[in-house]
């Protein structure tokens, strides 16, 4: 009877993870319980795709999983060497972004003084955009300082500005400094200072 308990008392304690952890030094699966072994990933039959983080210039390594063609999960990357892993509580929010029903997937436009909001194709919008940027620019254009200073000329337009956003890279924002400095734009500032 006694011989019994005791090897009752004896199973269940190697079967406990933390006298197995201490018996094997932690090596092996010591601290693996036989339910842990029988969890299975709730992420089955996906496509993994290391992506970055849209939130700022810091490029946080992530990994998007995606099943049946729909984002079902994203998460920091461990093998990233800028973020171990590791995601900002922004970062950590990029799957709410990705698949939230309220978010915008078509350009919108509202005209001078309507109320409502509606519909416009992206070429549509792209090329209303440029139209809009070279009216402005052409109106607004000097070409000679206010002074009457002959030595170089002002060539610019301050009517025009533009603001990035935190999520470009290095050449994205040289690439538009560049694109502002050939059309005369002067007003140039990024979020991430602000």
């Amino acid at each position: 009877m006694a011989r019994r308990t005791l090897d009752r008392i004896a199973d269940a304690v190697t079967r406990w993870p933390v006298a197995r952890q201490v018996a094997q030094l932690g090596v092996d699966g010591a601290a693996v319980s036989d339910r842990t072994r029988r969890l299975r990933s709730r992420l089955r039959d996906v496509t993994t795709v290391p992506s970055v983080c849209p939130y700022c210039a810091v490029g946080c390594g992530t990994l998007v999983h995606v099943q049946d063609g729909r984002i079902v999960d994203i998460e920091g990357n461990p093998e990233s060497p800028i973020n171990e892993g590791a995601l900002c509580p922004k970062g950590a929010t990029t799957f709410q972004y990705a698949v939230n029903p309220h978010r915008l997937t078509k350009v919108l436009h509202r005209r001078p003084y309507a109320a409502e909001w509606e519909e416009m194709s992206l070429e549509e919008a792209m090329e209303r955009v440029a139209r809009l940027f070279k009216e402005t620019r052409d109106r607004t254009w000097v070409e000679t300082h206010s002074d009457g200073e002959t030595e170089g000329p002002a060539r610019h337009t301050t009517a025009i500005g533009f603001l990035g956003g935190a999520a470009l890279d290095n050449e994205e924002n040289y690439l538009i400094k560049k694109f502002c400095v050939g059309t005369g734009v002067v007003f140039v500032e990024n979020q991430a200072r602000i």
